[in-house]
């Protein structure tokens, strides 16, 4: 029995690590900037790793088109380009911590 609750209590502190890790990259993560674009360019989003918008900048020339859906929609695409990158980052920087497993909550 006492070899099992070595092994039990190996378990926990392993756990305690990685939820030590997951939470300083959290933290890392909140801090890093990720881009996206759209329009070939023509419109540029920053976002922080919170989902936080940090820019956006959209070039004068796609102004002067005077079409405002078409630059509503540039811009939709722009910051869900950047949210994409900052989400799929998160995923692949949790998944070195967890090998792979998925831990609710993260």
């Amino acid at each position: 029995m006492k070899g099992m609750m070595g092994g039990m209590a190996g378990l926990m502190k392993q756990a305690n690590q990685m939820q030590m890790k997951m939470k300083k990259l959290q933290e890392e993560l909140a801090t890093r900037e990720f881009n996206g674009t759209s329009g070939g360019g023509a419109v540029k989003a920053t976002v922080n790793g919170e989902n936080k918008i940090l820019s956006l900048t959209i070039d004068p020339e796609v102004l002067k088109a005077g079409d405002a859906e078409m630059l509503q929609d540039m811009v939709i695409s722009a910051l869900n380009d950047a949210l994409k990158t900052a989400k799929d980052t998160s995923s692949q920087e949790m998944s070195k911590i967890t090998g792979g497993m998925s831990l609710p909550g993260f």
